[in-house]
């Protein structure tokens, strides 16, 4: 099982991105899938994720201007990240919690930066 994530880049305060993360190999299914960011020195944290119901949860200092989707026909992941921030910047990973025949595990994609900046 893969996740790859892409989608990053340079944008202006103000701006929008939208990240997009697609799992690939022997899926049976998929139950939550979200992201999370790592910041310079600072640890990865929590940015936002969605169960296989559409059920949200962010972290707080996104809420309001991220929203998180998933198309399950595509095993996909996005998030659309709107008035973004110069603390937005990071690197963001996405992560989904995936049954293979070997049963359920975590897995990560390989993170895209996100660089908010004038």
């Amino acid at each position: 099982v893969q996740l790859q994530a892409s989608g990053g880049g340079l944008v202006q305060p103000g701006g929008s991105l939208r990240l997009f993360c697609a799992a690939s190999g022997s899926i049976v299914s998929i139950g939550v899938m979200g992201w999370y960011r790592q910041a310079p020195g600072k640890q990865r944290e929590f940015a936002a994720n969605i169960v296989s119901g559409d059920s949200t949860s962010y972290t707080e200092s996104v809420k309001g201007r991220f929203i998180i989707s998933r198309d399950n026909a595509k095993n996909t992941v996005y998030l659309q990240m709107n008035s973004l921030k110069p603390e937005d910047t990071a690197v963001y990973y996405c992560n989904a919690y995936i049954n293979t025949w070997a049963g359920w595990s975590g897995y990560w994609g390989q993170g895209t930066q996100v660089t908010v900046s004038s």
